[in-house]
């Protein structure tokens, strides 16, 4: 009676242990638009295939992103908060927007995930047909929300921009350099977090490929991939977290 008595201490012990690895180890929570998740058939997100990219044995790969949204929607739809609540030191949070933040804000269907271009501290004020007012900010106010409270949780923020679209000019696929791309970068840079241009890893492969074989990547329109498309870019992904200084998540990559 004595031995199993010892024998079951054990198996509390072993179970016990496994139990409280599961339950510290840190999270990746990846936050966007459908260009990170998608649930279509034939169009992916990348934030689905790059689980596969890391040790899931030591890090759980969460993607919270959801489609149609901009930051501004993410955020009012609470969405935001939900992560943050699960946000716990040592987690990551990676960020790519821009995709549906660039109509003009306002209440109407087309307006209603538009946010104010630039990173400054310029709002507009909106009221909605049921009496409800929106205090609208900029793109980069609303990555710097993200980014300030990411930290304060003890997470550890990545600002990406956003993936290309399978928009060509005299043979080089079209950038957000000159307005998403950077305003991602200029906020990184301002509250000292990670940085990963998505837009520009992903971009020089598109011009390498060129745009017969780039377009076999989007099946419908010029922004949503098929899982090749988003195996590319989550390669892409990984190639930048490669490259950032003393970036923790390195460890957990394959």
């Amino acid at each position: 009676m004595k031995k199993y008595s010892f024998i079951l201490a054990g198996m509390i012990i072993i179970i016990s242990f496994f139990a409280f690895i599961a339950q510290h180890k840190p999270a990746l929570h990846t936050i966007g638009d459908s260009t990170v998740r998608n649930s279509n058939k034939e169009t992916w997100g990348w934030g689905t295939p790059i689980a596969s990219l890391f040790d899931t044995t030591k890090i759980h790969v969460e993607n919270n992103a959801m489609a149609g949204r901009s930051t501004r929607t993410f955020l009012s739809e609470g969405r935001w908060d939900k992560v943050l609540e699960t946000l716990k030191p040592g987690d990551f949070v990676t960020m790519q927007f821009g995709h549906n933040d660039g109509s003009a804000p306002d209440t109407t269907k087309a307006g209603r995930r538009g946010v104010l271009r630039g990173t400054g501290e310029e709002t507009k004020v909106l009221t909605w047909p049921d009496g409800k007012v929106e205090t609208v900010h900029t793109y980069g106010w609303y990555i710097r929300k993200f980014v300030r409270e990411t930290k304060a949780k003890g997470a550890i923020p990545i600002v990406l921009s956003m993936i290309p679209r399978n928009v060509f000019k005299d043979g080089k696929v079209a950038r957000a350099n000159n307005d998403f791309g950077k305003w991602a970068a200029e906020v990184a840079k301002e509250e000292n977090a990670y940085f990963v241009d998505l837009n520009k890893i992903t971009a020089d492969k598109y011009d390498a490929l060129g745009p017969d074989k780039v377009k076999l990547y989007f099946p419908g329109d010029h922004t949503h991939t098929n899982l090749e498309g988003a195996k590319v870019n989550a390669a892409s992904v990984v190639e930048g977290i490669k490259e950032l200084k003393d970036c923790k998540l390195k460890k957990y990559l394959l």
